[in-house]
């Protein structure tokens, strides 16, 4: 923490989810430590000595298998743009969170392990644990009664927890430790023997790369639906509310009124919520109406300027946890069908964005010269997709409005020369009519009000009182004080433009735009308007493309793809670097591609979503985390080769034969099968409640004695996909790791005693 405030990082989403992903992986080097210190001190070391020789016997291992999972993270870190500002505080915080706990592992965890493990504990004093236990809980009760809820309530639980850990936790591992991990370790071996016996190793990795094939073959067949980024719970619906240019605010006003009657009719309906009636609003919070400036449609672009024909309507939902259940995603497709039908009206209604902000999921840009032109290609294209009748599809609009009123004044210079009149002056006039001016302010008590002088409202909307205005000024030319009227120097003449003229790379251009209904797959929909548009044709001088939530979309694929080939690379080079061959590295960039199988059948068989943003960070993430236990794995088999060789007295470069080495592969296998199972099943566990979006509230949980548990919401919408992902990936991955490694191992082990022989024999 101190090193993120000193980078100015502050604790938010993202940094609590990069601590949640942390949780399960910066224990796995302390695992690696103690389980092999705890081993030595077993075959009959003194705690100093164990603790020392085991630290040294899987320090290089672990120092290489954090490089390598920092090593899958450090792309994510240069990510450009805007998602890149996002995401960055992922590899940031990732970086320092494991490279602490490098540190603690290989520095703290020995010497506390050297002064306090005992091989055999010693019975816990029961009658000792008992009065503890009852000295707390009689604590815990005074301090509630005295009005300390919280306190109170942890004292308890703490003596609760020294109960059940005496009572059950401690018998129950000393039972696993020495009943039930035996078993285990027995059925691995026998399994291992098994899988290196024979032809047995060829046909594991022909079966595994078949497996591969499948997962790729099946996604092909029961393709799961692709989007951007998670498709979220509304929190909030924004309802846009637009009238024909011109339109008085007034009309605008009574259009929004009626919008937000029929929704208020909607929510006073009763429905039935698990199993009892009561009206639809208690899932809203508020209901809030404004019309005129600031109403916009944020995927429109900013408007400039008053906006009287445009209103907003805005309706907040409670918390997800008090919505009993009711889909605030129906509620916004029964809202988008109820304020349907009003004439002259556009309304589109859209939800708070997941992510940081990214165009529309359809978005059309058509450039070209002639804005006349291209508003009508762009019409035209408008009325050719609306045609097709496209299921998904919102409704289309243009990022423009044409037959905007606008009054122009023309000035007759010469007539102004005359008068020795300026144009700044007219304008100036007529600014003041329109708008008022500043003329003095007037204060009341502590307060200041500006006192505005300008025409009324009668005369102020009436053209001939706006032109008949008389504007005094002083005649420079002989110091007199002369009015003259502004029809006698410039004429006002009615005439309508567009709203906007919009640009992008100094090129003219016209956005055709819409949202995609709920239930619709964005990518499906638009593959179904470029379909239609194959065989359309545009003036020759007129370009068009997706753009939007597409152009994003294609853009994050790219960045996402390289990075995981950038991040494949430098764990390459780190395993290269610790093993000093090549043969080890292979095996383990080959374990992250096999590890692919877990991602894509999980996705399948489970019927989930592939999320770009998400499910690729994941398997980025993944790919860091899968190497881990591999090289430990493949570090001590080697080291307990190398010590056979030395027991047998054989030179360096001489090779022991395939039933030494299978036997020597077996043991370390065997060894390693503890912290191989104890690191997976810890980063699976600190995933686990994210990916299922499971709520705890542990401050009401002993303040109030109330855990506020539920299942859901914004943080399972967004981190599920890529908790699963990792999941699916790493169960397989373990598997990967303690039978698919080690054939792996034996198979390049016989290929290079072969390859020996044949050298000989030449």
């Amino acid at each position: 923490f101190m090193i993120l405030s000193s980078l100015g990082v502050t604790l938010n989403m993202m940094v609590l989810f990069s601590l949640v992903l942390a949780l399960g992986m910066l224990v796995d080097n302390g695992i690696v430590i103690v389980e092999n210190i705890y081993r030595l001190m077993d075959e009959g070391y003194s705690a100093k000595k164990a603790a020392i020789y085991g630290a040294g016997e899987v320090a290089w291992p672990i120092i290489a298998s954090t490089a390598t999972t920092l090593a899958a993270f450090i792309p994510l870190a240069i990510w450009p743009g805007l998602m890149g500002e996002f995401m960055k505080y992922l590899p940031i915080t990732l970086i320092i969170v494991l490279g602490s706990s490098l540190f603690v592992a290989l520095v703290i965890n020995p010497v506390l392990t050297a002064a306090f493990m005992k091989l055999e504990e010693k019975p816990a004093n029961k009658r000792k644990v008992l009065i503890i236990s009852i000295s707390l809980t009689v604590l815990g009760l005074l301090f509630s009664f005295s009005g300390s809820m919280g306190f109170g309530n942890l004292l308890i639980a703490t003596a609760l927890i020294i109960i059940v850990s005496t009572y059950f936790f401690t018998p129950a591992t000393k039972k696993f430790q020495d009943g039930v991990l035996p078993k285990l370790e027995r059925m691995y071996e026998r399994f291992l023997s098994y899988a290196l016996r024979g032809k047995n190793p060829r046909k594991f990795i022909f079966g595994t790369i078949g497996l591969l094939i499948f997962s790729f073959v099946l996604m092909g067949v029961a393709t799961p639906k692709v989007e951007f980024f998670p498709v979220n719970m509304p929190n909030y619906l924004n309802i846009f509310v637009e009238l024909p240019i011109g339109s008085d605010i007034e009309a605008t006003n009574k259009v929004a009124i009626e919008i937000e009657n029929r929704v208020m009719n909607y929510f006073d309906e009763e429905i039935e919520v698990r199993g009892e009636k009561m009206k639809r609003s208690f899932v809203i919070e508020s209901i809030i109406g404004q019309v005129g400036q600031g109403t916009s449609d944020p995927n429109q672009g900013v408007s400039m300027g008053n906006t009287p024909q445009k209103a907003r309507i805005t309706v907040s939902f409670v918390p997800f946890k008090e919505r009993k259940g009711v889909s605030t995603n129906q509620i916004m497709n029964e809202v988008r069908d109820l304020v349907k039908g009003i004439p002259g009206t556009q309304i589109s209604v859209d939800k708070d964005p997941a992510g940081p902000p990214t165009g529309p999921p359809i978005n059309i840009e058509i450039s070209g010269e002639d804005y006349e032109l291209l508003i009508d290609e762009a019409e035209k294209m408008k009325q050719f997709i609306t045609k097709q009748n496209i299921p998904g599809v919102e409704k289309l609009k243009l990022d423009i409005q044409t037959g905007k009123p606008e009054l122009v004044i023309n000035i007759d210079r010469q007539k102004a020369k005359r008068f020795n009149l300026s144009t700044a002056q007219i304008g100036s006039a007529i600014r003041t009519a329109l708008f008022g001016k500043e003329i003095s302010t007037y204060k009341e008590g502590e307060d200041d009000y500006d006192i505005v002088l300008r025409m009324d409202d009668e005369r102020r909307y009436n053209i001939d009182n706006l032109m008949n205005q008389r504007i005094t000024f002083r005649d420079p030319t002989n110091g007199k004080i002369n009015q003259v009227p502004i029809s006698a120097v410039a004429k006002a003449e009615k005439s309508s433009t567009y709203s906007a003229i919009n640009r992008k790379n100094l090129d003219r251009m016209i956005t055709i735009q819409s949202n995609v209904l709920e239930g619709y797959n964005a990518n499906e929909v638009v593959a179904a308007i470029k379909k239609s548009l194959e065989n359309y044709q545009v003036e020759d001088n007129h370009k068009w493309k997706f753009t939007g939530q597409q152009e994003d979309q294609a853009k994050e694929m790219a960045f996402l793809s390289t990075a995981l080939m950038i991040a494949v690379f430098l764990i390459f080079l780190i395993i290269v670097a610790q093993f000093n061959s090549v043969s080890a590295p292979v095996i383990i960039v080959t374990a992250v591609f096999f590890s692919l199988i877990g991602v894509l059948l999980g996705l399948v068989i489970f019927q989930m979503d592939f999320i770009i943003m998400m499910t690729m960070i994941g398997i980025i993430s993944l790919a860091g985390i899968v190497v881990n236990n591999a090289i430990v794995l493949i570090d001590y088999t080697k080291l307990l080769i190398e010590r056979r060789k030395e027991e047998l007295g054989m030179e360096e470069d001489e090779k022991l034969s395939i039933e030494e080495i299978t036997k020597t592969i077996i043991d370390g296998g065997k060894t390693r099968l503890r912290p191989v199972l104890l690191t997976a099943i810890t980063t699976i566990l600190g995933l686990l409640p994210m990916a299922v979006g499971m709520n705890i509230d542990f401050f009401t949980l002993f303040t109030e004695l109330n855990p506020q548990i539920y299942f859901g919401g914004d943080n399972v919408v967004f981190w599920g996909p890529m908790s699963w992902t990792i999941i699916f990936g790493l169960t397989f991955a373990t598997f990967l790791t303690l039978v698919i490694v080690p054939v792996m191992f034996l198979l390049i082990e016989k290929f290079k005693i072969r390859i020996r022989r044949k050298v000989k024999t030449a």
